[in-house]
């Protein structure tokens, strides 16, 4: 049985979690909840970064970030299923994921920003350069949303998460600039029930 430290709340784990349920894990991994806010969490000792999601597998070493765990879970599935083995289409879905990944990180930054500083304390120029981050990405992909395979990659499973989590934590202000997108995430979402079961608000 393998457990995964996680947070409902963490558009990094639910990428993970959307990951176990495409690749037939839910009987494999066992849910686990880790605060990274608090120092006596085993998480620390696992993950010397503190962070999560951690993926503990059978033979009790831990596997992080969550890139490294779909590529795991990949390989354990049998490879090629959610990283594509042709190069061209490979490079394609790494690429989505490091974008969409950079929106999440971006998006992660604003709200630590404002959680962990005080009012006064704010810095506009940073919220300033990591919202570029976040708009310039999202025209990108606006200009020409990616496909969608029956079986996601884990570019579109991470673009799926950004998303998701622009809606979460940002009241999902985006949608009305980019409606191609709003059509792809919509079409993600009713073609993948793991999507609606990991959201961070049910």
């Amino acid at each position: 049985m393998m457990i995964l430290r996680f947070s409902p709340s963490s558009p990094f784990v639910r990428k993970v979690r959307i990951a176990v349920s495409l690749l037939g894990f839910d009987s494999d991994v066992k849910l686990e909840r880790a605060d990274t806010t608090d120092p006596n969490d085993s998480v620390r000792i696992i993950n010397p970064l503190g962070k999560i999601p951690v993926l503990v597998v059978d033979d009790g070493s831990a596997i992080y970030d969550s890139r490294v765990i779909l590529d795991y879970l990949d390989e354990r599935a049998g490879g090629g299923k959610i990283i594509p083995r042709d190069a061209k289409r490979r490079l394609e879905a790494l690429h989505l994921q490091a974008l969409s990944d950079g929106i999440l990180d971006a998006s992660i930054l604003t709200i630590y920003e404002g959680r962990f500083r005080r009012p006064e304390a704010h810095e506009p120029k940073w919220l300033e350069l990591q919202a570029g981050k976040v708009s310039r990405a999202l025209a990108v992909l606006e200009a020409e949303p990616p496909a969608l395979d029956a079986l996601p990659h884990v570019g579109q499973i991470a673009l799926a998460c950004a998303l998701g989590y622009r809606d979460f934590r940002f009241g999902g202000a985006w949608r009305s600039d980019h409606p191609r997108l709003v059509g792809w995430l919509e079409r993600f979402a009713a073609q993948i029930p793991a999507f609606a079961a990991t959201s961070p608000a049910s």
